[in-house]
């Protein structure tokens, strides 16, 4: 595809078609999708000496005295439209719960989507209501608490106004039911389950109702379709609020049994562990935990890496999640130059496997606008590591109405015997209001590490702006990394040193009125520059284009992608066993189109095709997707990608593949299996968990996982080790 000269004529028209396909559309816009100005709403809640039986059924006398909601507007598909369905919320509080309960109407009660019946998992795709409660009233932070009409509990922590930690879990009551109105639910969440500031009687609040067979959104209060703290009302009156002890006590039992099938060896044992949290002040938490047991964590997706740069996974271990948003550092949408990553910690950098944790401890909260947050971790003696504490401290201060200013300090290296430690400062901009239409973000931060034995350049910093909007209208951002050669943050994740990067994006949405079948248009061209600092020579270049994202009103979407990359190989990359493409510099561009189904349905279809050039080669990827849920007891996910890569060096072909069952006795026990394939590591994984979840805090786990060396897909296999685990936990609160 080197003379390909329509794919070359697609690059060069792609920003004019990228600006010009918007304003073809523009005539057919609402007025209503203009942003309009942000008037906070407000309302007044009235404490109860009254508590509801949470059955989902509004029949207690306490819903007769609560605070009465009922001017929800949609978000979509008509900002601050009117909404198709009547929604009526009751809220009110007694000394130890924060209590909500809905009555949402719906004409066709038949209608209604409740497919998931698993706890902690996504009711994105069902009928659903959400409670965000910003405690300290900042407008940056805040916790959200969702539910569906199988009251399932799914539930976030806003790390920052525009980031979700979907990981976080906390404990919390509800229940719901379907009757010939709609559906109902009552919620009841205790304050011993969020920090908060007991001096303040003002929280921020909103309200979110989605409508699945309508893909329609309506919140209490939103600004340009964002429902985040920035853009959330307040109620006044939550005086007196109570935490008893304030003291968490979560003791856990492991049985495990492992297996070494190729060494025919096996190893049993028995792990107590234990955590404790506890308040010292509502708005400040200590934890302890001891012997840590991250047996029942879920594994991580498969990625195939074809770059020459370390991969990020997510964090998933409940210990480090708590607080997480205390610990975010910066802005920026890249993970190059994370000050703190938590999984360098518990985990093996080499093999990846988990290391024990003896003992570990954590305070956080906040103190007026002053949020502190300390981390202090034993990880087991081995050999080659030094087994010093590990410490991570970090302090923000709020400013100005919706910003902040902090500071990070961490200490200790969990992978080697070097002394190591960091410190670094950052900012956050942040301003919703900016204009009718836009949010402007601005952040900025610098990190200076320091490392035994490295006296190089070892200062890391990014500044980054965003003029955004989720509304009709164009929004861009523009960012400038720099990292050091010798930037060495040793709790932290950087994968490209040495390196200087300019980013710059362009967006166009608009929405439409009046077509039947496409909801909005999207479009994007991006642009970053990488290059080395000690020669100035590029690294890496990228300029590619959405041409077009077409949405439907069922969130189906059609899209076009080109890009053209540029690399320049300073040594030999070995990019597949016995394949080495040679130092030099390389363009190449390819063209990808994708159709992606709406998880709305029962039978999602996905499938996505990427051609063109691949170094000074050729490539070819297929992406192939299908999920099925014909009801809420059972759905299965499928995936498969196939990249053809054809090189002067050499050819091959990588294929990754996954199938994701779970099955749903009832909402409090579950069978979840994924079965994991890619023939970069000729390997297969299974990991099979049941699930029993009485009650939110009290977990029974039986986890069987297995690795197999695979020559393919379905041939060649064998058994390489295996784990069997039984594992519960309670959470005793005081």
């Amino acid at each position: 595809m080197k003379n390909n000269k329509c794919l070359k004529k697609i690059f060069f028209y792609a920003p004019v078609l990228l600006c010009l396909l918007p304003t073809l559309l523009y005539g057919q816009n609402t007025a209503a999708d203009e942003g309009s100005a942000f008037v906070r709403k407000s309302v007044d809640i009235q404490r109860t000496t009254l508590a509801p039986v949470i059955d989902g059924v509004l029949d207690d006398e306490i819903w007769k005295q609560a605070t009465v909601i009922t001017d929800l507007h949609q978000v979509n598909p008509v900002d601050h439209g009117t909404p198709t369905q009547e929604s009526i919320f009751y809220v009110t509080y007694d000394d130890n719960y924060f209590y909500v309960g809905a009555r949402l109407f719906d004409t066709q009660p038949d209608e209604i989507i409740a497919r998931t019946m698993i706890q902690g998992q996504t009711v994105r795709f069902d009928d659903n209501v959400h409670i965000i409660l910003d405690t300290f009233n900042n407008s940056r932070t805040a916790f959200r608490f969702v539910t569906n009409a199988n009251a399932i509990r799914d539930d976030a922590v806003f790390e920052s106004p525009t980031s979700n930690n979907f990981d976080w879990s906390g404990i919390w009551l509800v229940d719901s039911q379907i009757d010939d109105q709609g559906w109902t639910t009552e919620i009841a969440i205790p304050f011993t389950t969020m920090n908060f500031d007991p001096n303040s009687s003002t929280w921020g609040f909103n309200l979110e109702r989605e409508i699945a067979r309508n893909n329609e959104r309506l919140a209490w209060s939103s600004f340009n379709r964002a429902i985040d703290p920035s853009t959330g009302g307040q109620i006044e009156g939550m005086n007196g609020l109570q935490q008893g002890l304030g003291l968490d006590i979560v003791p856990s039992v492991s049985i495990v049994n492992a297996e070494d099938h190729i060494n025919n060896s096996s190893d049993s044992r028995f792990d107590p562990s234990l955590d404790v949290f506890y308040k010292f002040t509502p708005n400040l938490t200590g934890a302890l935990t001891l012997n840590t047991d991250f047996s029942a964590t879920e594994v991580d997706d498969r990625q195939v890496n074809l770059t020459r740069f370390s991969l990020f996974f997510p964090e998933k271990r409940d210990f480090f999640l708590q607080d997480s948003e205390i610990f975010s550092f910066g802005g920026s949408s890249s993970n190059n130059g994370i000050p703190f990553y938590s999984r360098r910690i518990g985990l093996d950098a080499a093999s990846g496997q988990p290391v024990d944790i003896d003992v570990g401890g954590k305070l956080a909260g906040r103190v007026g606008n002053l949020s502190v947050g300390a981390l202090v971790v034993q990880q087991e003696a081995r050999v080659g590591v030094d087994d010093a504490p590990l410490f991570v401290g970090r302090i923000t201060q709020n400013i100005l109405e919706e910003s902040r200013i902090g500071a990070i300090f961490t200490q200790g290296d969990p992978n080697s015997l070097i002394d190591n430690s960091l410190a670094g400062v950052d900012f956050r901009y942040r301003n919703t209001r900016f204009s009718t239409n836009h949010t402007l973000t601005g952040d900025f931060w610098y990190q200076q590490s320091d490392t035994d034995g490295l006296t190089g350049d070892d200062k890391a910093y990014s500044a980054n702006l965003d003029l955004g909007t989720e509304n009709t209208g164009f929004s861009g951002t523009l960012g400038y990394n720099y990292i050091g050669a010798e930037y060495n943050p040793a709790l932290g994740f950087a994968n490209r040193r040495g390196i200087e990067k300019l980013d710059a994006e362009m967006q166009a949405r608009y929405y439409t009125t009046g077509n039947p079948l496409l909801r909005h248009y999207f479009g994007r061209l991006r642009y970053s520059h990488t290059r080395r600092i000690d020669n100035g020579e590029m690294q890496s270049e990228e300029l590619s284009s959405r041409l077009f994202s077409l949405n439907s009103h069922q969130a189906d979407r059609l899209y076009l992608d080109v890009q053209r990359e540029r690399e320049g190989l300073t040594v030999d990359f070995p990019i597949s066993p016995g394949i080495v493409i040679p130092a030099g510099k390389y363009s190449f561009d390819s063209i990808e189109v994708g159709l992606e189904s709406s998880e709305f349905r029962d039978i999602v279809p996905d499938i996505s095709y990427k051609q063109g050039d691949f170094y000074n080669g050729e490539q070819r990827e297929v992406g192939l997707g299908l999920g099925w849920q014909p009801n809420p007891r059972f759905s299965t996910n499928f995936s498969y990608r196939y990249t053809d890569i054809d090189l002067p060096q050499g050819d091959f072909i990588t294929r990754l593949v996954s199938l994701n069952t779970t099955v749903a006795f009832s909402s409090t026990w579950s069978w979840i299996n994924l079965v994991q394939y890619d023939n970069l590591s000729s390997s297969a994984g299974l990991n099979s968990r049941v699930h029993w979840n009485p009650q939110a805090g009290e977990n029974l786990y039986f986890i069987i996982n297995y690795n197999f060396d695979s020559d393919g897909v379905f041939s060649g296999v064998s058994a390489r080790d295996s784990e069997i685990v039984l594992k519960y936990s309670k959470n005793f609160r005081f």
